[in-house]
């Protein structure tokens, strides 16, 4: 069994880190606990419990730039944003429905360690992308600091950037600080009903390239938007190709005004406006059309926009019956839900992305994922480099080894 350590500050973790070290003891870092079962499994001797170190450091809405503790619930940082007019810019989703768990356990830290981003990418970047500073703990009790609380403080080697998405494997991350951003005055959605996977993520990539400036571009097949809780898409009977734009009122109706009249010339349309808005696109950022069967994989696949519709008829040729996608980012992210296979399909939905792209098994059981490789394998070359920077911060192989499946 597993014994669990839950310091209540830096110092102590530091501490834990140092005894784990002179006793080359593993360490399994976890925050909420959302997202323990993404990823390789792994043994380690003890958990690292960093849900104590809670709390925001520092916040100036002025300024846009907020600090906190890497086991500060999400939900209380979107709150306090919220009060001020603000928000998290990459939409971060809330992964712990997809395993099963409630929801609002997910930390700051393992949002910036998974490097999770909404449909909102699209215009404002990924996680990595508002990170600018942070304070954690290498595999040898070193206290790490980089960055600062503007942009401008970031020189040298940019941590930030190697930090997230490393899913805890270089340090323990205790302290983050991030940009944030102003909350949209007006948010509406533009539905497209009926469209076909070809000529959905023809819509999105022709919305992408306009000068209309979308922050949200998702396409839902028939029996996803089925599944959604949003009266117009789950009404509409069909597909529903989704276009959404924010910004001051008079901009977004003209934006959506102009949408209209390049995407929906013969094809059925509505608008979702503000709390609909942002209904459909919270179902769309956590995956919710996907998960009515807690037995089902999921796969997260990212591809050239231009090669979406391909790869989906691909994978529905090779995988058969059960298949169901989503698809958001113009096509840039296909979310794969299908039903328990023993090796999870790895195969063809790897050959499905012969022509560009990765994929990522998010969800199947612990035997499945100690069977098939979770995450994209490297190439030889990167390999070594990954595990050469590993050795640079944690040489005694203390953290979370083994989630990224790479060889000790």
């Amino acid at each position: 069994m597993t014994a669990t350590v839950k310091p209540g500050a830096v110092a102590e973790v530091r501490d834990v880190v140092a005894w784990a070290a002179g006793e080359q003891k593993p360490l399994e870092i976890v925050g909420g606990g959302s997202k323990r079962d993404f990823g390789q499994p792994f043994q380690a001797a003890y958990r690292l419990d960093l849900s104590g170190l809670a709390g925001v450091t520092l916040y100036e809405p002025a300024e846009m730039v907020l600090t906190a503790l890497a086991g500060t619930r999400l939900t209380e940082i979107e709150a306090l944003l919220a009060e001020h007019g603000q928000e998290l810019p990459f939409e971060p989703g809330d992964w712990g429905p997809i395993y099963g768990l409630t929801r609002g356990a997910s930390t700051l830290g393992g949002v910036i360690a998974c490097n999770l981003s909404g449909p909102r990418r699209v215009k404002a970047g990924a996680a990595r992308d508002h990170f600018i500073g942070l304070a954690g703990i290498s595999g040898r009790a070193e206290v790490i600091k980089s960055g600062g609380r503007v942009v401008k403080n970031v020189t040298g080697y940019d941590l930030c950037k190697l930090l997230a998405g490393s899913h805890g494997q270089l340090m323990a991350l205790t302290e983050i600080t991030l940009k944030v951003g102003p909350r949209a005055e007006k948010a509406r959605t533009l539905l497209l009903f009926g469209l076909d996977e070809v000529r959905g993520s023809q819509a999105l990539r022709s919305a992408a390239g306009s000068p209309c400036e979308p922050s949200g571009l998702a396409h839902l097949p028939a029996a996803v938007a089925a599944r959604s809780r949003v009266d117009l898409v789950v009404e509409a009977g069909t597909s529903v190709t989704a276009i959404r734009v924010e910004g001051p009122g008079p901009s977004v109706d003209y934006r959506l005004a102009r949408l209209k009249e390049t995407l929906a010339v013969g094809v059925r349309c509505e608008e979702l406006h503000s709390m609909r808005s942002r209904k459909l696109w919270a179902e769309v950022r956590d995956v919710a059309p996907l998960l009515p069967d807690a037995g089902r994989q999921l796969w997260r696949l990212s591809v050239p926009p231009a090669s979406a519709a391909e790869v989906a008829a691909n994978l529905r040729q090779d995988l058969g019956e059960g298949v169901e996608l989503l698809f958001d980012w113009a096509g840039g992210l296909i979310w794969l839900a299908l039903p328990a296979l023993a090796d999870a399909g790895q195969a063809h939905v790897r050959a499905a992305l012969a022509g560009g792209g990765h994929a990522t098994l998010v969800r199947a059981d612990v035997e499945t994922r100690g069977r098939v490789a979770v995450f994209p394998p490297l190439a030889p070359g990167l390999a070594a480099l990954e595990h050469r920077v590993r050795a640079a911060f944690d040489p005694l192989g203390l953290f979370n080894l083994g989630r990224l499946g790479l060889a000790a």
